[in-house]
């Protein structure tokens, strides 16, 4: 944990006020170092009081994501989030969560982007993705899965998407199979699954996530206006993204340890439980091929089971789906 990370520790700990004395002695460092590292976080946008009577005191936070202020929100984790790096721009996070899985990285890191010039959502279409209006960032995962079960992944974490949203707004979010958080029928978070694999083994999985958090609706482009939303939209309120990634990120470790525990089954009963495909009539586009058929349920994998409309049940993996009306 760094200087930094760790006066907001003691910050956070004591709302009331610590003294720069107090701070000296925790850190075993001059009450000079304590006030220089002070100002740094005040230029950072942290509204810190000082007075002789209180200490220093945090007044004021800035609307912003940083590495060391997202840690000490966090605590401990199991493994996501052991490790967060925030950027002010960048082309996709997951371009960068790639590089350090090439390199050899641990699983659980985690990269933020206030921006990117490149996000990416599934089948390859563009993500929009303007500064500090949103949560745009990725996770290294290595788990111990066969490459087809790497679908159990995106289904959890879409569960713990939704119960975290939940959780932190008062919204009733639903998912769409297989990797969308809709309000109201519109579409407000995606998640995008990456993998490299051997035949029989993963080597690691890219989860990114993106999710329109404080975006107004004259922000949205014209093209999204009847498919997308907001968290801010919805709720009406601006919503804290230091405090929503962190309870994301949670959720996100405790789902992610069901899927290492061999509890999917139970990560997928809450997904049904919470699904907006399950029970309804859908088309799906694989490429130049269109299924039609009632969504029926989940298999071991978290594939999604069909009922096509001449009668078989069949097994589908990835693909566009489209709720009929």
């Amino acid at each position: 944990m760094t200087t930094d990370a760790k006066i907001l520790s003691a910050l956070r700990t004591n709302p009331d006020g610590v003294s720069g004395a107090e701070l000296a002695e925790q850190l075993k460092i001059s009450r000079a170092a304590i006030w220089s590292r002070i100002e740094e976080l005040r230029r950072a946008g942290f509204d810190i009081s000082a007075s002789p009577h209180f200490g220093y005191r945090i007044v004021g936070e800035p609307d912003a994501l940083l590495a060391d202020d997202l840690l000490v929100r966090l605590g401990k984790t199991k493994v996501i989030g052991r490790d967060i790096h925030v950027f002010k721009q960048t082309t996709s996070t997951n371009d960068v969560i790639e590089k350090l899985a090439r390199d050899g990285v641990k699983e659980g890191v985690v990269i933020f982007a206030e921006s990117q010039t490149r996000g990416r959502g599934r089948l390859g279409r563009k993500w929009i993705s303007p500064a500090r209006k949103g949560l745009w960032f990725s996770i290294l995962l290595r788990p111990d899965l066969h490459p087809q079960e790497t679908t159990q992944l995106t289904v959890a974490s879409a569960t713990a998407l939704r119960r975290a949203i939940q959780s932190e707004t008062g919204l009733k979010p639903e998912i769409k199979w297989p990797n969308d958080i809709l309000i109201g029928g519109k579409k407000v978070a995606g998640i995008l699954t990456e993998l490299s694999a051997e035949l029989d083994k993963v080597r690691y999985v890219i989860l990114g996530i993106g999710i329109d958090v404080n975006l107004d609706a004259d922000e949205l482009p014209a093209e999204l206006k009847k498919i997308a939303t907001s968290l801010k939209i919805e709720s009406g309120g601006t919503i804290s993204r230091a405090e929503l990634a962190t309870v994301i990120l949670r959720a996100l470790d405790e789902d992610y340890s069901r899927i290492c525990a061999g509890e999917f089954a139970a990560v997928a009963d809450e997904w049904e439980e919470n699904c907006a495909t399950i029970g309804k009539n859908v088309t799906v586009q694989i490429g130049d091929r269109k299924i039609r058929g009632r969504a029926e349920s989940l298999d071991d994998d978290g594939a999604l089971l069909l009922r096509t409309e001449h009668g078989h049940l069949e097994r589908i993996t990835g693909g566009d789906v489209t709720l009929e009306k």
